[in-house]
């Protein structure tokens, strides 16, 4: 009886996403996994582990339908422009794990964003410092832009408006030459002072952690005492109220400490896309951006990709409905890996190499 309750219920999941011709037809296959959901050939193994489907997840997956089972109509949409791919970090190539500094991808996640970025432009946009984000990824061909785009390495941009105050020319250490955009530069030395203040008064809070990300601070609370979570906060407005040049958000357990100067993913993503010679009147009709992310910070990148002119292709990374402005969904890192190897055997069988010129290498 409880298995043949639970298979309406998958079948109902199954259904929605468009998976159908993967549900299980023999009893021992009864149970597909929650956390394993791996894809293997087009399909996905589905060991004997019970999991709870939650209703609500199947209704809002009818209205962010998987990445995976709309791929050949994204290919159709995308007929005639150039795919470039934006990826989001923590929670997109790589598990929310409870040490940030232990945020590592897999070897096969690191290929699979290899052979996409042998086919497209690629970028990673993060919260991290850039600098921490290469050494995550350790990728030459993508793009790294960090701190929410505050600090990103790429091709000299096309679009004049652009303050020559905060690009700066580097060259990597090929001999590439590389343009870095900072646009919160003016903003250091005070970010600094509010680095070692925040340290002082959250020391004695146990399970804080502070991430120095460079142009932003991040305070992370995963391993606070809910008890706890009230003197964090109360500690990390003390702070702001001195400083009025910074707000801070809310992401996955962590306060983002930001300067107030309106840029955010989705101003890094246009930047992007410009520097490519993508983002105006004319070629942005020839450019299909995919953006991959599972954080609230993404949302001003999927508002982009909705609303700025650029037909593009948002995805949410989420195994539970959450309100979004992205079109499809992923449901973890897992199937983010399935999706980006699909992307790469289509672009090594249709795309011509990319000609988007060298990429930085550190």
């Amino acid at each position: 009886m409880v298995g043949s309750k639970f298979m309406n219920v998958a079948t109902k999941l199954y259904e929605a996403t468009g998976m159908q011709r993967w549900l299980p037809t023999k009893p021992q296959s009864e149970f597909m996994s929650k956390s394993r959901h791996d894809h293997v050939d087009g399909g996905y193994n589905m060991p004997n582990e019970p999991i709870t489907i939650d209703q609500n997840y199947i209704s809002w997956l009818k209205e962010h339908p998987s990445a995976l089972t709309s791929f050949q109509r994204m290919i159709n949409a995308s007929k005639g422009k150039q795919i470039v791919v934006f990826l989001d970090y923590d929670g997109t190539l790589s598990p929310i794990v409870s040490d940030p500094e232990r945020a590592f991808m897999t070897d096969q996640m690191r290929t699979a964003v290899g052979d996409v970025s042998d086919h497209f432009p690629t970028a990673i946009i993060s919260g991290r410092s850039r600098e921490k984000v290469f050494d995550f990824v350790k990728l030459k061909k993508v793009y790294y832009s960090g701190s929410h785009g505050m600090d990103t390495m790429g091709p000299a941009p096309k679009n004049v408006s652009y303050d020559n105050k905060y690009l700066h020319k580097i060259s990597d250490n090929e001999g590439n030459d590389f343009v870095v955009f900072q646009p919160a530069q003016d903003f250091l030395s005070t970010i600094e002072k509010m680095l070692i203040e925040v340290k002082e008064r959250t020391r004695n809070i146990k399970g804080v952690t502070i991430e120095d990300n460079r142009f932003c601070l991040s305070v992370h609370y995963r391993h606070v005492k809910d008890e706890d979570y009230g003197r964090v906060e109360s500690e990390v407005e003390s702070v702001l109220a001195k400083n009025p040049g910074f707000h801070v958000t809310k992401g996955n357990k962590v306060l983002e400490i930001r300067p107030c100067i309106g840029w955010n993913k989705g101003d890094a993503l246009k930047y992007l896309l410009d520097t490519l010679g993508f983002h105006n009147s004319t070629s942005s009709n020839h450019v299909f951006p995919i953006y991959i992310g599972d954080d609230t910070t993404d949302e001003d990148a999927f508002k982009v990709l909705r609303e700025g002119g650029i037909e593009g292709y948002p995805i949410i990374v989420s195994s539970t409905p959450k309100e979004t402005m992205a079109l499809h969904s992923l449901r973890n890192p897992s199937e983010v890996q399935s999706f980006l190897m699909r992307l790469g055997r289509w672009g090594f069988n249709n795309a011509t190499t990319n000609n988007h010129g060298h990429y930085p290498t550190s």
